[in-house]
């Protein structure tokens, strides 16, 4: 009898390791499908490095808020490079959110208020309408706001 409790006490410590790493997956991979980013990965997953010229900006210190107003707070990496938009998050929020390559002919800018901050809309992919909210803060780093159309 006290071998099988010894057995089942050594099993409970990576039993539960491989539990919560199960339930992590599997909660990163449900806010990628519900923040859009899962759609996007189906046509824009990042097959290269971004190329030319590029601008950098996050994860840390920035805020980008996609469909739904889903909150992705210093975990998203933008890379503004010449051919496209390139996004990553840290590894630790990698499942469910492969690096995506989005061209920029499958981006359309515009502007929008949200309580007293104003945001900088890119809607990603032309099927998907995915819509990506950053600060104008994160826009000017990243060189997009000559992209964007004046508030009239």
């Amino acid at each position: 009898m006290q071998e099988h409790v010894s057995t089942f006490n050594a099993l409970i410590l990576p039993g539960s390791f491989l539990a919560a790493l199960a339930f992590w997956f599997l909660l990163c991979s449900l806010i990628g499908a519900m923040s859009g980013w899962r759609s996007l990965s189906r046509r824009f997953t990042a097959q290269s490095e971004p190329s030319g010229e590029t601008l950098q900006a996050g994860p840390w210190f920035y805020s980008v808020y996609w469909r739904f107003w889903g909150h992705y707070s210093s975990v998203v990496r933008m890379i503004s490079a010449t051919d496209a938009l390139y996004l990553s998050v840290i590894f630790l929020f990698r499942p469910g959110h492969a690096p995506l390559c989005i061209p920029w002919n499958e981006i359309t800018f515009g502007r929008t208020r949200f309580m007293w901050q104003k945001f900088i809309v890119l809607t990603l992919g032309r099927e998907e309408q995915i819509p990506l909210r950053i600060t104008e803060r994160m826009a000017r780093k990243l060189g997009l706001m000559e992209r964007v159309a004046p508030v009239e």
